[in-house]
């Protein structure tokens, strides 16, 4: 199935160290839905939190949909995400032993149904940010020369 990316959360890629990547599902009211398909969602200062074994999604802001009516969603209320057991205790055990952190990437459609990438990630040091501008601008200057 193709794979069309309505929202990205490029702080994310700036502030972690992105290692594992999970793909969960969203449990959605009609009027999220209809809101995503338009584009207007923000996953900029998103998180995941796990508890009693399900996971949820925090802070991601779902604008409300113009056509809804009094039965329109709230647009940061908490999300509940479907992952498989496994992969739940997997999160868990790398959150617990080695300080990682589980963060939204991306949301996408699968087909018919509104998919979010989340990845397990640790938080970059100044210094590690630092180092990456400088690699970015280095390769961005070597493109540029090579183009002329």
């Amino acid at each position: 199935m193709q794979k069309k990316i309505v929202s990205t959360n490029k702080k994310a890629y700036h502030d972690f160290l992105i290692f594992d990547k999970f793909t969960a599902g969203l449990v959605l009211t009609g009027t999220e839905i209809k809101s995503i398909r338009k584009g207007s969602i923000n996953l900029k200062d998103s998180f995941v939190k796990i508890e009693d074994g399900e996971a949820f999604l925090y802070n991601a802001h779902i604008s409300a949909y113009e056509q809804g009516n009094r039965f329109n969603h709230e647009e940061k209320r908490v999300r509940k995400l479907l992952l498989n057991k496994k992969e739940i205790l997997k999160m868990l055990g790398k959150i617990k032993q080695e300080n990682y952190t589980v963060v939204p990437l991306e949301l996408f459609f699968c087909g018919r149904w509104a998919k979010l990438e989340i990845a397990l990630a640790k938080g970059k040091k100044l210094y590690d940010k630092r180092e990456a501008l400088k690699k970015k601008d280095i390769e961005r200057n070597i493109a540029k020369n090579i183009n002329r």
